[in-house]
């Protein structure tokens, strides 16, 4: 990701007057605000100077971060009525804020779990398909007694083709936000990986060499990416611009655009005047931070052979249609809803009763995911990136 000036600039002006009529002097709720994407997609939505944000985050510690960074910089709106709430949004407190605040023109959802080392055993997974499948219900739910303008849930490049249960449970939640599509507007993005947003490998990088420990990175693995601004500007793109059942993507280049991991720490360490010193195992990595002396940085190079790692990205299914021509930089997929949302809430029955049994394991669920996604095809190789360095 090599670019001067955001892949989006040009669809971001050549639509300003439609952006500035939807969000100018309107009520914003956006959940998962504190992260890197759901604040970058806040700091996107201030340039049309809405007038009430409400911003709901588990991240107690993000939320304080989040205001510091807004009331700190120079020029930036913030609107009068700016609340920051730390609490789930599955939390009774949760509805007395929403029914005390709204009505919301705007609400958008960034609450999820996003990494692949979230189905590390059975805990971690019914956590993260309580976040991401079922919570996500109950606020369509919520949301059909009081309806938006513009309702948006975040996807992932992931949810394409799964191989791993994150990737699966994304996949689930656009089958179920496109089973309220006929209720409200309702639209979704997938996007790449954002370059050193929290809990990514190359912010992993940086606290690593912070930290003056060795560093770990695949050899085989290839990913697109965008910038963390990038990334709020196509969630506020989709959500506004999008209609009813849509999914954004943006327009990258199998060919040109992927980027190999083992690319990017080279240069990276160049810059701070290292030399990569490859390693051959953990333990050699460790063991070889003496090199720093020399301006050697030790840096243990693997090759993938975690659960549900996929070794590439794309945003598209062969199935699905999408349109390449509406905008500059971005892609629309438009699909119709599988499910009725009637359909959709037997199925989180089903789901709340298998993650209800005492005896459900790992295995019991990827076979439930692929009863509804065909196409999901587990990456099990029985080892988990907790395991590494």
């Amino acid at each position: 990701m090599k670019r001067d000036r955001s892949l989006f600039a040009t669809d971001i002006e050549e639509n300003e007057t439609e952006l500035c009529a939807a969000i100018k002097g309107k009520n914003m709720l956006v959940i998962g605000g504190a992260g890197t994407i759901g604040s970058s997609y806040i700091k996107a939505a201030l340039n049309f100077h809405p007038a009430k944000l409400v911003v709901v985050d588990i991240n107690e510690n993000g939320l304080a971060e989040l205001v510091r960074d807004l009331r700190s910089t120079k020029d930036q709106f913030v609107p009068p009525e700016f609340y920051t709430y730390p609490l789930s949004f599955d939390n009774p407190a949760f509805i007395k804020l929403f029914k005390a605040h709204g009505p919301f023109h705007i609400v958008a959802n960034f609450a999820a779990h996003k990494h692949v080392r979230s189905e590390k055993d059975i805990y971690s997974i019914e956590a993260l398909l309580e976040n991401n499948v079922v919570k996500a219900n109950g606020l369509l739910d919520l949301l059909t007694e009081y309806k938006p303008e513009h309702f948006f849930c975040v996807s992932t490049d992931k949810a394409a083709n799964p191989v791993n249960i994150m990737g699966a449970s994304k996949k689930m939640m656009e089958e179920l936000i496109l089973s309220y599509s006929g209720h409200f507007k309702i639209s979704t993005a997938r996007f790449a990986n954002v370059a050193f947003s929290n809990g990514s490998l190359l912010e992993g990088f940086i606290k690593r060499i912070e930290k003056q420990q060795p560093l770990s990175c695949p050899a085989d693995v290839t990913r697109f990416f965008v910038a963390p601004q990038e990334s709020g500007e196509i969630c506020l793109m989709a959500c506004i611009l999008g209609q009813t059942a849509e999914i954004f993507f943006p327009k990258l280049d199998m060919k040109y655009d992927l980027v190999n991991f083992a690319d990017i720490f080279p240069p990276l360490l160049e810059s701070m005047g290292y030399t990569p010193f490859i390693c051959h195992s953990e333990s050699e990595a460790r063991d070889s931070m003496h090199l720093l002396t020399e301006k050697k940085y030790p840096v243990f190079v693997f090759k993938t052979d975690t659960s549900g790692e996929k070794l590439y990205e794309e945003f598209y299914t062969e199935t699905e249609k999408y349109n390449l021509d509406r905008f500059n930089a971005l892609g629309v997929i438009a699909k119709q809803p599988t499910y009725s949302a009637h359909e959709f809430n037997s199925i989180i029955t089903e789901l709340k009763k298998l993650l209800a049994q005492p005896d459900t394991s790992k295995t019991d669920i990827v076979t439930w995911l692929t009863k509804y996604i065909p196409e999901f095809e587990h990456i099990e190789t029985g080892k988990k990136l907790d395991n590494k360095m």
